[in-house]
């Protein structure tokens, strides 16, 4: 059972839905939404109260692109948690590939620095007790019909993780959604590593598939958004089982957390070619996933960017 859950990007989408969800389970006595903006998370809390009857949800102010507003949300924490949900990210808004402060990419910051550094605080801590779960993507593996190829790297070493974290590794005609994959790549490797180094908790990546809802595709470039949001989303996905609705994606979320039948340092995501429906591992569909030491070698490269 878990009583204390944390979810990141919970003002909304997603976030906010696998919050509500985990509310309505017995002996949930505490969810933190960690958001960045306060208004909006005041929003989201008080049409969480309405919509569950339940007043546990309490607000942790939180930035993952930015590290110093994420170690300062951990340390506010006065009780540990036993879940985790890092569910905050997209595509980078407006500039992915920009550089951050820290030397990553605006993509990266969003998506995968922060969650490393939120981790890493609440180990440090020992503030963290049972189980994490990354948010996924199928991109991770390639989706062919949605025109994301497979992450192909020459050597995966710890300098070519690296160039793809600063952003190095791509030209500057690269589509965001092809970087998008390779950065959801590092994460589920990034957890499956950590996986080993942690067996007292179960870590796992979970993609929440192809998701109506959500606000992940607003940072797409505008001709790429358009497509999505009026042609993709209502018309073709539907048509081809490629897409679910939000209380879907965020039930993976919620399953993912408390079915121990998902292994530590699995990454669980639809079957080949499709985003909806069952989960399975992704490995056996890209093996490398299941490399020891890309695994390592992703995380080692992401702590280079870790003060």
């Amino acid at each position: 059972m878990n009583k204390r859950i944390l979810v990141t990007g919970a003002n909304g989408g997603l976030g906010k839905e696998t919050a509500r969800q985990m509310a309505m389970i017995d002996g949930t006595e505490k969810i933190y939404l960690a958001c960045r903006n306060l208004i909006k998370a005041k929003e989201a809390q008080q049409s969480l109260e309405i919509a569950t009857g339940k007043t546990i949800f309490e607000i942790l102010i939180m930035d993952v692109s930015n590290p110093d507003s994420v170690r300062s949300a951990v340390a506010s924490l006065n009780e540990p948690i036993d879940a985790l949900v890092m569910n905050a990210g997209g595509m980078g808004g407006k500039n992915p590939m920009d550089l951050t402060l820290e030397g990553v990419t605006s993509l990266f910051a969003a998506n995968v620095l922060g969650h490393v550094i939120l981790f890493d605080e609440l180990i440090k801590e020992k503030k963290l007790i049972k189980v994490a779960l990354y948010a996924g993507s199928e991109g991770a593996r390639g989706v062919e019909n949605m025109g994301m190829n497979r992450p192909a790297l020459k050597t995966s070493s710890e300098d070519e993780f690296t160039s793809v974290i600063d952003g190095s590794f791509f030209n500057k005609n690269t589509d965001s959604m092809e970087a998008y994959g390779y950065i959801k790549y590092m994460a589920a490797l990034w957890i499956s590593s950590e996986a080993r180094k942690n067996p007292n908790l179960r870590l796992i990546t979970m993609s929440p598939g192809f998701t109506s809802g959500t606000a992940v595709m607003n940072d797409l470039p505008f001709a790429k958004r358009l497509m999505f949001k009026y042609i993709m989303l209502p018309i073709v996905a539907p048509l081809k089982g490629l897409v679910h609705k939000l209380e879907k994606g965020a039930e993976r979320f919620v399953d993912g957390i408390n079915n121990d039948a998902y292994k530590s340092g699995i990454f669980y995501a639809s079957k080949a070619k499709l985003l909806t429906g069952p989960v399975i591992d992704q490995s056996t569909i890209f093996s490398d996933l299941n490399n020891s030491t890309y695994q390592d070698n992703a995380n080692t490269a992401i702590h280079r960017f870790i003060k």
